[in-house]
């Protein structure tokens, strides 16, 4: 019992980064600062958005132009992907080449960062910039400094290398970082630091491991931040799960990227039927005060008209 009180004393700790467990922060200070307040507290109706490689559609996906778009349209928080290159450099790519995402061709692991740096972005459609060059996580927090909380997807096997970067710039606190780690594996990681970014479990609710992790957290009393549920179709399985989320105090993040993570459900019907309620509506009445997408200028529209964003 002492063993397990430990552990979720730990994780807790990490979920909250500096903030006491349970205790809500004051909505003060800068941005970055506010919006990591709403993280903290789940009682807020306030639905944030998480834009899915920076704003993609008009700039090469987790570029600094990406990053400083969705910051000017109001987003609350950049996902970006890490690869780390040959010399040990955290860069900003979501593949493990950067065949699709530059005019260069390689693994990431292969190559200098250097030899990445001579390569100019792609935008979608294959289009090539004349000058723009893949970030390193360095560049891109410095940019996210104080004006919007990043969320670090694929990145969690590098968390060491990314926590000593973030407490160089002192951005630690408005990071979050998720993976589908057991409680135990991810409590001992972070009692290695006195400080920690924020962290949340993915869970892939219609899958036995993701089932099992759910119940790790459940039946050990251990309240993360917030939840990332993922499911293929609608169950009464699902419901449940996002009904217990919410019941135990965490927040509900859910992804409309694209509908195997949303119940067959994605941004791009809600943009061509114009029916933004038949998709961010339902997620919004299943409990979700979180929602990551690829289309963030158009549900932040909706979410204001609702009064659920600034």
């Amino acid at each position: 019992m002492k063993n397990l009180f430990v552990k979720t004393l730990l994780l807790c700790a990490a979920v909250v980064a500096t903030t006491a467990c349970g205790e809500e922060t004051k909505a003060e200070g800068n941005r970055a600062e506010r919006i990591v307040a709403e993280l903290h507290n789940p009682s807020s109706k306030t639905v944030l958005v998480a834009s899915h490689r920076g704003d993609w559609r008009n700039w090469p996906e987790n570029s600094i132009a990406a990053i400083e778009s969705v910051i000017a349209m109001g987003v609350d928080i950049m996902e970006l992907d890490l690869k780390l290159t040959a010399d040990s450099v955290l860069v900003l790519c979501h593949d493990h080449t950067i065949n699709r995402t530059t005019s260069g061709k390689g693994r990431v692991s292969e190559i200098t960062y250097d030899s990445i740096r001579r390569c100019v972005l792609r935008r979608a459609h294959n289009v090539k910039t004349e000058d723009m060059r893949m970030p390193t996580l360095r560049e891109a927090l410095e940019v996210c400094k104080d004006r919007i909380v990043v969320n670090v997807d694929q990145g969690y096997e590098y968390y060491d290398l990314v926590l000593a970067i973030t407490e160089e710039l002192g951005v630690t606190d408005q990071i979050l970082i998720k993976g589908k780690r057991a409680t135990d594996v991810v409590a001992a990681k972070f009692a290695e630091h006195p400080r920690n970014m924020m962290y949340m479990p993915i869970i892939d609710i219609l899958k036995p491991q993701g089932q099992a992790l759910f119940a790790q957290y459940m039946d050990n009393g251990i309240v993360p931040l917030a939840y990332e549920v993922c499911w293929k179709e609608f169950t009464p399985q699902v419901e449940e799960c996002m009904h217990k989320v919410v019941e135990s105090g965490s927040k509900l993040w859910v992804n409309t990227l694209w509908p195997s993570l949303c119940g067959g459900l994605d941004d791009d019907t809600a943009f061509a039927t114009k029916d933004p309620d038949a998709v961010y509506g339902r997620m919004i009445d299943l409990g979700a005060t979180l929602i990551q997408t690829d289309r963030p200028e158009y549900l932040l529209n909706y979410l204001r008209s609702r009064g659920l964003h600034d």
